[in-house]
């Protein structure tokens, strides 16, 4: 497990460029907000998780499998993880960010389609906070 990259993966990689092409200036995993969002946005007060369907147990994905082995071990660790991430995206909300969170699978399916979507998203939230 020591060789699981933790950021900078090859998915997160491809939409920080895909968003710096379209003009968005954002920090990296900024230690500063509960659960170091893989990409913030503070111009737009939005955090953004890009989680890997295995890891974060994408419901219903064929990809978030159950290893055959030591599975009391995996199911506590995904429990775990799934708790933590719920943990932190709330406090993000508590302090008046939005948080969205893309899927990997829903990247590797369809790219530009996503990427549309959480560009909806972003200026969406960017309208309804101006309105404050």
């Amino acid at each position: 497990m020591s060789r699981i990259k933790g950021k900078d993966t090859k998915i997160e990689v491809e939409v920080r460029k895909y968003l710096f092409s379209k003009g968005y200036r954002f920090r990296k995993n900024d230690k500063r907000y509960p659960g170091k969002p893989d990409i913030v946005l503070p111009k737009y007060h939005v955090a953004i998780f890009v989680h890997g369907c295995f890891w974060h147990r994408h419901e219903g994905c064929k990809d978030a499998t159950t290893p055959k082995t030591k599975t009391e071990f995996w199911l506590e660790k995904f429990d775990k993880n799934v708790k933590n991430d719920q943990i932190k995206q709330e406090k993000l909300r508590e302090l008046g960010w939005k948080v969205i969170v893309i899927w990997e699978c829903e990247l590797k399916k369809n790219f530009i389609m996503t990427m549309e979507w959480l560009e909806q998203e972003i200026k969406c939230h960017n309208v309804e906070g101006s309105l404050r």
